[in-house]
This record gives structure tokens, C-alpha cells and sequence, in this order.
């Protein structure tokens, strides 16, 4: 099968749908399958990153990621996260001509629904995975809607992360003939069987920062709420490590510096895969105070889960970040915005005993047999050969999901 990814950004790019489409694309090209990428180029020619600046002129390239062939096209700026393109088009068109068995579509993604929807008749069978709603977008939010309702009406299928996501999704809900739940996988099996070096950073970890350690993962964006968790260590033994970058991060300095606590965080910014996979099985448990609605999943909560480590996460409204750690099971879930109440969690895991131990083993379980990347990806061929049924019979989608939701 050839099968065409449209993204954002792609590695060396950090961020959850960057993370998923390249896994998502080496597993199914390690599957025999004919694998491309298609996303927007955040590098200039010196190598200087200009994701989600509003100046910066980069290139068209073509490269080989593995067996995954990685086209970037051109930007020559970028207003309101919508990067602004003269080559995307033509990169689509010139791909299209090969026919390729599916297009597999990430959103939200505005450059790409703004060219996509120009460009219906030569991409299909097409699938949409809609990994979150348009939260905060003001300036494009009417031409960005239009154009996704085209390309969501043209959709073979439309795949949302979790079950609890859709229920809360009014760009969803036109739809609903045509939604499943396809989660996002992580290969299980790297964090059960962690390399040397692996766990040389773990090593490294407990010796440098001690315990209790907990830890905070994901880019340092406003939703991330990041502010909450530097509230809550106030109030909680230990350190805090925190691994990303984000235009945040300098206000959120301020405010340790402000409550006392900033010689207590250790502010790690981009880390290797070793040295994240380290700071998992090292810490005490994973700070998830994400608070809004842009946070759809959560990815790294599966990646903590199966390295052993405790989540605490919050309790979003209509997201699945709740679903992915369940409360009382493989972590503990607290109100949005509540520092008190996640220092409270916090507190639990140091004082009730086997109560860390549960959880842990719990999680561990539970990703291996709900988010395994190998049986996800299975049920995601499918959906590409359902797609594509669909297409050649020019049959309406079936009035009901393949796989039932549930809370499971």
C-alpha cells in the first residue's frame, strides 16, 4: 500500500503530532508499506528553527527519514500558526500523479486544510485524524472552518485519538457517520526492555536531582499550564524536572523565581530519546496539568505509563487526556487550574504506601494493551482499506463505528 502522511512539521520538530506521524509512518513502512510525508520545512538553510516564528525563509527538500521519504515544502512566514507557502501545493499535485493507495491527513493543521481543500479530486481515498479542535484561532478561524468542512465532507473517515474527545467536539459532530477512535501507540516493547543508555540517564538522574523527582514533558505552550505545577511544588518535597522548550518559558522562570521554588527545577529543555525515556523511569511520577482542550491526548502519558512512571494528569472537560491515565488506576486525575490539589496528589504517592506501586504496575499494563503501536497499527491499515472501499464503491461510511467506545 502507498500511503501519504500529511503533517505540520516532522523530526527534528518537537511535538506530539510530529511524534506520532513519524512512529505511525516507520511502523507501517517497517510493515512493507510505501510510506511519504508531507509537511512544511521549520528549518532555514543555516539550520535556524523558525516553528512558529513569524519571520524566516526556508527551503524545499526531499529526503530519505529510514525507509520513509520526507517532503518539506517552503515557508516564507507565518501569521496566527498558519504558515504561509507557494510550494505545498505543487508538492501535493506532483505526488498526487503517482496515485497513491491513501492520504492520511493530521489536523488541526490550517496551511494544510487551506491547500488540501483545493486539492480533493486528487487526494483520496482520504483519512482525517483529528487530534484536537480549533481552541484559540481568531484570526483565520471563518476560512479555516470552511475549508475543513470541505475536506471533512470529502473524508473517507475521520479517526479522532480518544472516544472522549468526540463527545465534546462540535467539529466533530456533522460528522458522526463517519468518526472511529484510533489511539496513538508508542512501541511498548523500547520501554520494557530499556537500553544501556537508557538506563545509564536513569543512573544519572537519581544521583543528580534525588527523590522524590517529578517530572513535566511537552512544549512549553500556554496550555500546558505549566504555571500550576510550579504552584503546587510550593507545597511538595523534591525537585522538578521539566524537559521542553516553548514561549513560555521565560514567564514561567519568573514566577519560581517569584515563589522560591526555582532552585528546586531544573529546566532540562530538549532532550535525546535516552535521556527522556532516563527521566521517566526515574521519576516519582509525571505532573500532567495541561488545561484546555487543545491537549487532546496526551502522548506522553503513554510513554510514562509504560515505563513504569505514575501519571497526574487533569480532568479537561470532553479530552481524552483523562481516558489515556485513568484516575485511581494508572494515575491520579485532579481538578484543571488547581495547584492545591495536585500538590495533594503528589503528596499521596509519598504517603500512602504501595499506592506508587500500584499505579505503576497498572500503567505499565495498560499501555501494553491499549496503546502497543504494533496492534494500533493493524487497526489503522484497516481503516486505510475501509477508506478505500469506500471510495471505489462511492458508498456512503458506515452509521456506526468498527470498534465500540468505551472507557477501556
Amino acid at each position: 500500500m502507498h500511503i501519504i502522511h500529511l503533517g505540520k512539521y516532522y523530526f527534528p520538530a518537537v511535538g506530539g503530532m510530529e511524534s506520532l506521524i513519524r512512529s505511525q509512518a516507520h511502523a507501517q513502512a517497517e510493515s512493507g508499506h510505501k510510506v511519504e510525508v508531507v509537511v512544511i520545512n521549520h528549518l532555514t538553510p543555516s539550520g535556524a528553527d523558525v516553528l512558529g516564528k513569524s519571520l524566516g525563509i526556508t527551503q524545499t527538500s526531499t529526503e530519505n527519514d529510514g525507509a520513509v521519504l520526507v517532503h518539506r515544502a517552503s515557508r516564507f512566514g507565518n501569521i496566527a500558526k498558519c504558515d504561509f507557502t507557494m510550494s505545498l501545493r505543487d508538492s501535493i499535485r506532483m505526488i498526487a500523479k503517482r496515485k497513491p493507495d491513501v492520504w492520511h491527513l493530521h489536523t488541526p493543521n490550517a496551511t494544510m486544510v487551506l491547500c488540501l481543500q483545493g486539492l480533493l479530486n486528487q487526494c483520496k481515498p482520504l483519512v482525517v485524524t483529528h487530534h484536537s479542535d480549533i481552541i484559540n484561532q481568531r484570526v483565520l478561524r471563518p476560512a479555516y472552518n470552511w475549508a475543513e468542512r470541505r475536506v471533512y465532507n470529502r473524508a473517507s473517515l475521520i479517526l479522532s485519538d480518544s472516544p472522549n474527545y468526540i463527545e465534546g467536539s462540535r467539529q466533530l459532530h456533522p460528522f458522526l457517520n463517519k468518526v472511529d477512535v484510533l489511539p496513538i501507540g508508542i512501541d511498548v516493547a523500547d520501554y520494557e526492555k530499556p537500553s544501556a543508555e537508557v538506563l545509564d540517564w536513569e543512573r544519572r538522574f537519581r544521583i543528580e536531582f534525588g527523590a522524590p523527582l517529578w517530572l513535566c514533558v511537552g512544549r512549553l505552550a500556554s496550555y500546558k499550564a505549566l504555571e500550576v505545577a510550579i504552584q503546587a511544588l510550593v507545597n511538595v518535597p523534591g525537585k522538578l524536572a521539566v524537559i521542553g522548550v516553548g514561549p513560555c518559558e521565560a514567564q514561567w522562570k519568573q514566577l519560581a523565581v517569584q515563589l522560591g521554588v526555582a532552585e528546586r527545577i531544573q529546566w532540562l529543555g530538549r532532550c535525546s530519546e535516552p535521556q527522556l525515556r532516563g527521566a521517566y523511569r526515574a521519576a516519582t511520577a509525571l505532573w500532567f496539568p495541561s488545561n484546555a482542550r487543545n491537549e487532546g491526548f496526551g502522548i506522553v502519558q503513554v510513554e510514562s505509563m509504560a515505563s513504569g512512571c505514575p501519571v497526574i494528569n487533569t480532568d479537561i472537560q470532553h479530552s481524552g487526556v483523562s481516558w489515556v491515565s485513568q484516575h485511581e488506576r494508572t494515575g491520579l486525575t485532579v481538578p484543571v487550574n488547581n495547584a492545591a490539589a495536585l500538590a495533594t496528589a503528589a503528596c499521596r504517592l509519598l504517603d500512602e504506601q504501595g499506592l506508587r506501586q500500584k499505579l505503576s504496575d497498572a500503567g505499565k499494563k495498560r499501555a501494553s494493551c491499549n496503546f502497543d503501536q504494533d496492534s494500533l497499527n493493524k487497526q489503522c491499515i484497516e481503516f486505510y482499506e475501509k477508506a478505500i472501499n469506500i471510495s471505489v464503491n462511492r458508498q456512503p461510511t458506515a452509521s456506526g463505528p468498527i470498534h465500540p467506545l468505551s472507557n477501556d
